[in-house]
């Protein structure tokens, strides 16, 4: 059995228990004087290590006796993890009041991918992301959730009512693609079946990053999507922008009114409440929410100007649309022609285009009614003439 000799630490502290864990050793010594934190007994005894004394004897009188639970620890090299039914944190329920799964027997042996070098890159990823968000007010309270898709049915996300702000490691989880949590000590964000119909549906997606930044949800909250054509980077890193119907949050409606944007747009405004983004990585989402709101508010400035905003010419348009498909980035007009590429411009005053399916057109209204205004204008002014 493989151990770890902790015989010259005076105390022995949970960090302790976990780097013993991460080294895969089943089996911790202590010295006869050296003392035990509670978290650290808990964890031991949670993981099913073994806790001897330098003399023999297992601390506090056990006599080289186990600290054991239901489930052996199992040592991979890179550390054990926290499996279905387990905490991730701290290997211990009773540490975490929190924690979905307090006071439960682990049922199966914990999962070695929570704990896996790469989980643990892309959780540190996650926590730096989710405090860029809060830094540029995308994310307010605990709103707002990230998601990274760490194997094919196990997906690593933020829990519910923690600030993005204050993210660590050891407060994400780790879900199916049915939205169980398989691991962590807190419980996983409600609006994880969003990410998941997006996974299920994008094969290509990695990442799913959804918050509220202010500019972009202005629009999703007027019922409107930002024109195309007009700024390079927004063309070829989000395209046209989909917006999907108002569903309460946290269901399975709101997860499925997604679903008929995701092939063909990466970033879709969520109608009174925000914007989904997905990509190949973390940071490339969030990279995403940047640009799109970025895009809404520079687009509220120009219309302070008084003046129409001018578009990218077609062909031009066409070659920013020929780089994004080289960049493999999805985009509802890849199979257009050129003079499809671009929306209508819009009315003078206006700073945004009717979200339809299709390419929105000017002013509404048959040939009549055009014709009548017409009259009525050239009447009511000759009347003023003739005075």
């Amino acid at each position: 059995m493989s151990s770890v000799d902790l015989t010259q630490q005076k105390v022995v502290s949970a960090r302790d228990v976990e780097a013993a864990l991460r080294s895969g050793a089943k089996e911790v010594r202590v010295g006869a004087e050296g003392i035990i934190t509670p978290s650290a007994r808990d964890l031991l005894r949670k993981m099913g290590m073994t806790l001897h004394t330098s003399n023999g004897h297992g601390g506090n009188g056990s006599h080289g006796a186990v600290v054991t639970s239901a489930v052996a620890a199992k040592g991979n090299g890179n550390g054990a993890a926290a499996g279905p039914g387990t905490c991730g944190r701290n290997g211990s329920h009773a540490s975490c009041a929190s924690c979905p799964h307090a006071g439960q027997t682990p049922a199966a042996p914990p999962d070695k991918l929570f704990y896996s070098p790469e989980a643990e890159a892309r959780k540190a990823e996650i926590c730096n992301v989710g405090r860029k968000l809060w830094q540029r007010a995308y994310v307010d309270g605990n709103g707002g959730n990230i998601s990274f898709r760490l194997a094919e049915n196990a997906v690593l996300c933020t829990p519910t009512l923690v600030s993005k702000a204050d993210l660590t490691p050891e407060d994400l989880c780790l879900v199916d693609l049915d939205g169980k949590q398989l691991a962590g000590c807190r419980p996983r964000t409600s609006e994880i079946l969003m990410h998941l119909e997006i996974y299920k549906a994008v094969p290509e997606a990695k990442a799913v990053v959804h918050c509220h930044p202010p500019h972009a949800t202005a629009y999703a909250i007027t019922g409107r999507v930002p024109p195309t054509c007009v700024i390079p980077e927004c063309e070829v890193f989000i395209g046209k922008v989909a917006l999907a119907p108002y569903e309460t949050p946290g269901t399975q409606a709101f997860a499925d009114a997604v679903k008929p944007f995701v092939k063909t747009h990466n970033t879709i405004l969520l109608a009174n409440h925000g914007i989904a983004c997905w990509a190949d990585t973390v940071t490339h989402a969030e990279w995403y929410a940047e640009v799109v709101d970025t895009y809404c508010h520079t687009l509220m400035l120009a219309a302070q100007l008084g003046a129409p905003i001018t578009h990218i010419p077609p062909d031009k348009a066409a070659d920013l649309l020929a780089i994004k498909k080289k960049l493999g980035l999805p985009d509802a007009r890849h199979e257009m022609k050129e003079c499809q590429l671009c929306d209508m411009p819009e009315l003078p005053g206006t700073i945004a285009l009717p979200a339809h399916p299709c390419v929105a057109a000017g002013p509404t209204g048959t040939g009549e009614d055009v014709d009548e205004m017409v009259r009525a204008v050239t009447d009511a002014v000759m009347a003023a003439i003739g005075r």
